[in-house]
């Protein structure tokens, strides 16, 4: 575990031949230098995409001042096909070709072709988990610059809000989930990325189940080491529209603000508490039943009413058990409790904007005042 010395970038590539000249001149601009970038070219075999992949491989193959490996999984007969596909399947190739080609004191970074950072990233980020040799994982701030459309702009303030204030929450109660997964934002060692079983490839959400894998086998780091500034050192992704995955901010932006209502609700802090309440019952619950808040939403979605008697068979020791308790009620267990609860949502009367109508100006403002309380936040 540490020193870590070399850096692993793992950048999946679909129709990406506007972004793929500015990432590589950011890549140059690195004051840390040792690093080597992986590119997987991807598309479905016959599927869209595949001209411009071309053209991406074709550039990709005229770098010489790179440390490069490129997978094709683009050109004729390479492409994804059946159920193994999209970015989930593109990451995980990556992945397993960095463990292939390094041992387990190699660090992964995740970044999207859309992405913009700071020359000094890479060495903030090598430093950082290098000061936390133990973790297994960096959840990496991040911050959508504007675009000046309007059309992007709205609905992108609107689903990063959202998600801030989510974390806002999570972090303030405590929660060993409190963790934003945006696969441009993302950091590991490859001895925690082994120790977990590596990443789950879906059509979407791969990225937070991973970090979830993280949260459960080890502590994330959330914040940069001193002395570097977390706000200048914020990954930068694009804030587009887009179909390429279910869920996300792409399918958020295409939705709209409207859109986002019934999938991406504000919660109250009072659902929040409630999770914490059931957390913080878990010691007592390891010498006998304990109603806890979560309890009637936990013996309905896990179809069973003893909850808690199998885990204190399988784990002798309070602390065991504890855990145990707290891989069960997970971050995807939280969010469906809240989604369960309508009580829990606040309505957009009940925000301190209005995200349809508020001029941008003003909504930005807002993401920034969230951003800032995250910042502190992420530093306890």
């Amino acid at each position: 575990m540490g020193p870590y010395t070399h850096i692993s970038v793992a950048v999946p590539l679909l129709a990406e031949l506007d972004n793929l000249p500015l990432l590589l001149n950011r890549l140059r601009r690195q004051s840390f230098r040792h690093f080597t970038l992986y590119c997987c070219v991807n598309n479905v075999e016959g599927g869209s995409g595949f001209e411009e992949n071309q053209q991406c491989l074709q550039l990709l193959s005229q770098v010489s001042d790179l440390p490069l490996v490129v997978i094709d999984r683009s050109s004729r007969g390479k492409g994804w096909s059946g159920k193994r596909k999209g970015v989930g399947w593109a990451r995980k190739v990556l992945f397993e070709q960095i463990l292939a080609e390094h041992d387990n004191n190699e660090v992964a970074v995740s970044l999207d072709a859309d992405t913009d950072f700071d020359p000094d990233y890479l060495l903030a980020l090598l430093a950082t988990l290098n000061a936390h040799p133990h973790s297994s994982a960096f959840s990496v701030p991040y911050y959508h610059p504007l675009c000046g459309q309007e059309v992007l702009d709205r609905p992108m303030l609107r689903y990063e809000c959202y998600m801030r204030h989510y974390l806002l929450q999570l972090l303030r109660i405590g929660s060993p989930y409190a963790f934003t997964a945006l696969g441009s934002a993302i950091a590991f060692p490859l001895w925690a990325y082994q120790r977990v079983g590596g990443i789950t490839p879906l059509q979407g959400g791969e990225d937070f189940y991973l970090m979830q894998k993280f949260a459960k086998t080890g502590t994330l780091v959330s914040q940069f080491a001193q002395p570097y500034s977390s706000r200048h050192l914020a990954v930068r992704p694009q804030g587009r529209a887009s179909a390429r995955v279910p869920f996300g901010t792409g399918p958020a932006i295409a939705r709209g603000v409207e859109g986002m209502e019934e999938s991406y609700p504000f919660y109250s802090p009072a659902g929040f508490d409630a999770v914490k309440a059931t957390f913080d019952a878990f010691p007592a619950l390891f010498d006998a039943d304990v109603e806890t808040p979560m309890s009637p939403f936990l013996r309905q979605q896990l179809g069973t009413h003893d909850l808690w008697q199998p885990l204190r068979a399988n784990f002798k020791r309070r602390d065991l058990f504890v855990h145990s308790c707290a891989e069960r009620v997970d971050g995807l267990r939280i969010l469906q409790f809240l989604k369960a609860n309508p009580a829990f949502r606040l309505s957009p009367s009940q925000l301190p904007v209005d995200f349809l109508h508020d001029p941008i100006p003003t909504l930005n403002a807002y993401r920034d005042q969230l951003f800032a309380e995250e910042m502190v936040l992420r530093t306890r």
